[in-house]
């Protein structure tokens, strides 16, 4: 602590920590004053969240060219007199201050902005001028009513908390140092300039004996993270958004460290996310795993760890319950020798997906920019995004791809076209959002939640099946409306499940269990409603029927047989109509989601965005995604996708490649063009690797 200088000419100094000059007085150092997860160290007007609910400029002014007096929503929105009087008061304000109250936002000087927005200090007419958003907030906090919080919820987004500028901590945490910064500046950092520092960390002798013991294990974390692949994370990386390969990449690192023997490890999957450059690391990884003593159980579709693999079990013959046969076993050799193997016929080369013969011309497209976008490692970048093609952007892992697409260009088109209040990332603007008219991200999430949703409810399916039973013969004379055949609605259900075909019984202290309904026998309706068939099959029998069989039974009904089309078109002609939504896998979820698009009337202007669809598909599957992504296109739509996949990436019209490498590394557009055009770029690794494939 500073010393102090007292009357007498003498310097007090604290052994409590402490300052008698400033008042500063920190407590005793701890680990637990790093931690924003303990109130020891965390920020205590954020609670270590390093961000709060605000009332959000943006929210309250969205259109920032109309005239002032008209351009605060929330007052427009507020009631007839209540919008009167804020008039009355802008209008005494710009009377004071002298500005124009039909001048455009967009138009004031920045100090009347800030004026409208935050209001005075100090009173300067017949009252003060509270401003937009203390207003705002005072009303929120001092209203009763549940819809006024609703409202003016309505103009609130997630900010950085105002105390610690979201860095979550104490400014008594953030004053100690090492080299120089602190916990969240070195917690900032990639993996890979993390070690560097660590390295050229200098510590004297007794500094270094102290810390010994804690380097050998920070550094040792670090070499194993950075073996598979994961340099370009930086440490305080949240873990929502991490992708799944990341995030099993990381506990892989954990299990090399931790260095058991004997252990089976069980891997779904673990190339995720990753770009050919970097799967050599995590194929090595995996391989030290093995020469530990370990056994390795991969479930993969990456040609590159099929063909390292020690042992291969290859299923098929189809999906579904055309699946569930081992169809070759053995070394890779064996595979390549099956005659019944389609994985043997992708890895022999006999079957292959290839390049189109015509790509769509990107030059003449209409473009939607990204004007300097500089969100996380992005480097003030200008990215133009050709509309009407299939567009893929490619690049190492951690390059920015995901920061482009979804932090800045799917969160800043959903702000323009749906007024979402989430912030997109740092960018000057965005151009060309006139050409679109909807934005879609298709995704590997859950179609539902719950038993009740299913590929038949999720894709409208179920809608014209119930229309086609209420219209049979049998159920007209009952009187039986389209709603008897729902089990979401009391008549027509088996009320003893409530419709759901199973009952959960309540295990205190241990998990439910789930057990078929003993009146319905999983049948999910009651026996009046079974009773009416259409072609001898009642409408619990047609939810248990697969895309394949239904398509064969509705041929003849054509809303039913276009929808069943789809499904069957997308490659998932194997699922039961009523199979739950919780049964399947993110890559079926995403083609169910494409199918339901592919249904719809489209606009031509749609912008469909697909992070690494190829995820859980096998070679002949992703032959048959590309088919349904190529008809989206041939609608005049845009299709964006962040890919790794070599096959999806040579068939794209245009490629937008960043990097050249991940993190810092990363963040500028390394190539543009077609996949030839990209392919003759030395400076492009996804180049150099599409290169091989395009022959």
């Amino acid at each position: 602590s500073r010393g102090s200088r007292n009357g007498a000419g003498d310097i007090l100094y604290s052994e409590q920590y402490a300052c008698v000059d400033c008042g500063v007085n920190l407590p005793e150092l701890a680990p637990r004053m790093f931690s924003f997860n303990s109130p020891y160290g965390a920020c205590p007007v954020c609670d270590g969240l390093g961000n709060k609910m605000e009332i959000d400029p943006d929210l309250v002014i969205p259109d920032k060219t109309k005239p002032v007096i008209d351009s605060v929503e929330a007052w427009r929105r507020g009631g007839k007199g209540l919008y009167l009087y804020y008039r009355r008061l802008m209008r005494g304000l710009a009377s004071q201050y002298g500005f124009d109250v039909n001048t455009p936002f967009k138009d004031l000087p920045k100090d009347i902005k800030k004026l409208v927005l935050y209001g005075e200090k100090e009173a300067s007419g017949w009252r003060r001028f509270e401003g937009v958003i203390p207003n705002l907030e005072r009303r929120f906090k001092e209203t009763d009513s549940e819809f006024i919080k609703t409202e003016i919820n309505k103009y609130m987004s997630v900010l950085p908390c105002p105390a610690c500028k979201g860095l979550r901590l104490k400014p008594e945490s953030l004053s100690v140092t090492i080299g120089g910064r602190n916990i969240v500046e070195l917690t900032g950092l990639s993996i890979k300039d993390f070690s560097a520092f660590m390295s050229a960390l200098k510590l004297d002798e007794a500094r270094m004996k102290i810390a010994e013991q804690a380097l050998k294990e920070i550094n040792s974390r670090l070499r194993f993270l950075r073996n598979v692949g994961l340099d370009y994370l930086a440490l305080d990386r949240r873990s929502s958004t991490l992708s799944g390969g990341e995030a099993q990449r990381i506990r892989l690192a954990t299990q090399i460290g931790s260095g058991l023997v004997g252990v089976i490890y069980i891997l779904d999957e673990p190339s995720i996310g990753l770009h050919q450059k970097d799967n050599t690391k995590l194929l090595d990884t995996m391989t030290a795993l093995r020469d530990l003593g370990n056994t390795l159980i991969v479930v993969e579709h990456d040609e590159a760890t099929i063909r390292k693999a020690d042992h291969i079990i290859d299923l098929g013959p189809g999906a579904g319950e055309h699946g569930g046969h081992i169809i070759a076993s053995g070394t890779l050799d064996d595979i390549l020798a099956s005659a019944d193997s389609l994985t043997g016929k992708y890895l022999r080369g006999e079957l292959k997906i290839a390049a189109p013969a015509n790509r769509r011309p990107y030059k003449g497209a209409r473009m939607l920019k990204v004007v300097q976008a500089s969100e996380h490692n992005l480097k003030n970048i200008d990215v133009d995004i050709p509309l009407g093609l299939f567009v893929c952007v490619t690049g190492v892992s951690g390059s920015g791809k995901s920061t482009l697409v979804s932090d800045i260009l799917h969160k800043a088109l959903a702000k323009k076209l749906y007024r979402s209040r989430e912030q997109p990332g740092r960018h000057k603007k965005l151009e060309g959002a006139e050409h679109i008219d909807k934005v879609i991200v298709i995704d590997q999430s859950p179609i539902g939640r719950t038993p009740r949703s299913n590929p038949a409810t999720y894709t409208g399916l179920f809608s014209p099946i119930r229309d086609l039973f209420s219209k049979i013969p049998e159920a007209r004379v009952r009187g039986y409306r389209p709603g008897r055949f729902s089990f979401n609605v009391k008549g027509g259900r088996c009320e003893a499940c409530s419709g759901d075909g199973i009952k959960v019984i309540e295990m205190h202290f241990l998990p439910d269990v789930y057990v078929q309904c003993e009146i319905c026998k999983g049948r999910r309706f009651n026996e009046q409603t079974l009773e009416v068939k259409y072609k001898g099959r009642s409408i619990s029998d047609v939810l248990d029927m697969s895309v394949e069989d239904a398509l064969a039974l509705f041929e003849n009904i054509t809303p039913i047989k276009n929808k069943l089309k789809t499904l069957n078109e997308v490659g998932l002609g194997y699922i039961k109509l009523g199979q739950s939504a919780t049964t399947l896998s993110g890559g079926e979820a995403q083609r169910i989601k494409l199918a339901a698009e592919l249904s719809k009337s489209s606009t031509g202007k749609t912008l469909y965005i697909l992070d690494e669809p190829t995820t859980g598909l096998h070679f002949a599957d992703v032959d048959k995604l590309l088919g349904v992504l190529q008809a989206l296109v041939g609608g005049r739509n845009t299709v964006l996708v962040i890919e790794h996949n070599l096959d999806v990436i040579k068939t794209a019209d245009y490629i937008i490649d960043l990097g050249p490498e991940g993190g810092d590394g990363g963040g500028t557009v390394v190539a543009l063009g077609t996949p030839e055009e990209v392919a003759s770029n030395r400076g492009s690794y996804t180049g150099q690797y599409l290169s091989g494939a395009l022959i």
